[in-house]
């Protein structure tokens, strides 16, 4: 089984959610290791935000449905490169599926935030 979900974001988006409610809006969609990774720039919690949407759809889900912003988290590798780590309901569903490996692609430019996320099912 082999699942994709793609992404994209205007970053002008997450800046003006940002705007109007401010740290109670990232709380809300990031984690707090996602907060600090990010060191406060629009365009790493936009495209952050789109790995969870492009995760969410990899799994046929939307946010928000079953799956929560906080049950999406994409971390650092020792490279810097992203990976996801799942929580919660979107752990269970990718368990049901037996999805198990997960790869993730994230870029930013021109004012746009790009994830996506291919997921599938290893060994047996």
């Amino acid at each position: 089984m082999l699942r994709v979900g793609a992404d994209l974001l205007p970053c002008d988006r997450v800046a003006r959610a940002r705007k109007r409610w401010g740290v109670r809006f990232l709380a809300r969609v990031l984690t707090p290791r996602e907060i600090e990774d990010s060191r406060g720039r629009t365009e790493s919690f936009a495209v952050r935000i789109a790995a969870k949407e492009a995760a969410s759809k990899a799994l046929g889900v939307g946010l928000m449905t079953r799956v929560g912003w906080r049950d999406i988290e994409v971390q650092r590798g020792p490279q810097g490169e992203p990976s996801l780590l799942l929580h919660g309901e979107a752990a269970r569903l990718a368990e049901t599926l037996g999805l198990n490996e997960w790869a993730l692609s994230l870029s930013h430019a021109g004012g746009q935030a790009l994830a996506v996320v291919v997921a599938h099912r290893a060994g047996g």
